[in-house]
């Protein structure tokens, strides 16, 4: 059980470690070699020869998710997500490197404006995991550029815009007083109500969310959204989502999105546990995404016509706000798709 501590405004909070910052000792810990993760997994010779050793985009799997997978196996539903294969290196027509547009979408280095009211601030390259169908894993990034003055002006500029979506890469990789100090910018912004994290961080290290993290967000004048992104119920555990209730207790309005992956969540029962253990703790399934056909992810598609029939059997075992919308982000379209 948590301690409770009396901040400043006399607000509890749960008292997480912070000194030193625990959730940057853990990203040390990540496997980014592909060995030391095929020892860690007992991966035998055979199952070795199927890992891309040299992929364009890099292992990035923190310890506590590789905790989670199976020993001596490659069919793990957690492990598909992040290990890189052979497959990746197949040449697919239909498949690109900016599937959804977001190259001609930018309105400076670090903004895309696609929606009416939205914008989005890719606030970072960095991100806590490397997902192999990352839809961003070719974007160019300004990483060169460590302020965001240029995007808050242009923010400030239009008053179309009520809400700011920080992305990235992932903006809960950004240190406390960047991070910070953004927020309250955007916050302080009169016609921005809303400020949405879009983020993986929880799921692969939770301790990311701990006290100061939670102060910052307590700070602020505006709505907190956060959404974060699991595709699988085993990644759910206890302490996940302790930590995401402790945003819930600060009004934070929690919501999941999920992508339909082959051979990790297109199966029935493993969409319909993953719903029912979101929505029992309070996290609404927003979106079920259609694979965004970026190059080197043909492997793990799922056609659209079996998606439908996973989303129509959902509607049958679980209440409405339990099923998420079936979407497909598609270059040039005012709004997602919706599929069902």
């Amino acid at each position: 059980m948590s301690k409770i501590v009396c901040l400043k405004n006399e607000s509890p909070l749960p008292l997480f470690p912070q000194e030193p910052l625990l959730w940057r000792q853990l990203l040390r810990q990540n496997f980014v070699d592909w060995k030391k993760l095929a020892d860690f997994l007992q991966l035998t010779e055979e199952q070795r020869q199927q890992i891309l050793t040299k992929p364009k985009f890099a292992l990035n799997l923190p310890l506590r998710i590789a905790q989670k997978i199976a020993k001596a196996t490659l069919d793990d539903p957690i492990l598909k997500q992040f290990i890189p294969t052979q497959a990746e290196t197949e040449e697919i027509e239909g498949f690109s490197l900016d599937p959804v547009g977001d190259c001609g979408a930018a309105k400076s280095e670090k903004l895309l404006h696609k929606y009416k009211g939205r914008a989005l601030l890719l606030c970072t390259s960095a991100c806590a995991m490397h997902c192999r169908y990352c839809f961003r894993q070719n974007f160019d990034y300004a990483v060169g550029v460590s302020h965001f003055s240029n995007e808050i002006e242009l923010i400030r500029q239009d008053s179309s815009i009520s809400e700011v979506i920080l992305s990235g890469g992932d903006p809960l990789s950004l240190s406390d007083r960047v991070l910070g100090q953004l927020m309250q910018e955007l916050a302080s912004i009169p016609h921005v109500t809303r400020l949405r994290l879009h983020t993986r961080f929880p799921i692969g290290i939770p301790e990311r969310i701990d006290t100061r993290f939670l102060q910052m967000i307590e700070g602020l004048s505006c709505q907190v959204w956060m959404v974060i992104h699991a595709n699988h119920p085993l990644e759910l555990d206890e302490e996940v989502l302790s930590r995401l209730k402790s945003l819930q207790k600060l009004g934070v309005v929690l919501l999941n999105q999920a992508v339909l992956l082959r051979d990790v969540n297109d199966n029935i029962d493993v969409l319909a546990q993953l719903c029912e253990r979101l929505v029992d703790h309070g996290i609404l399934p927003y979106y079920l995404h259609q694979l965004d056909r970026v190059k080197g992810t043909a492997h793990f598609e799922v056609d659209v016509a079996t998606g439908l029939q996973l989303v129509k059997e959902l509607a049958t075992r679980l209440p409405g706000y339990a099923v998420p919308r079936y979407v497909k982000e598609e270059e040039g379209f005012p709004s997602k798709t919706f599929l069902g």
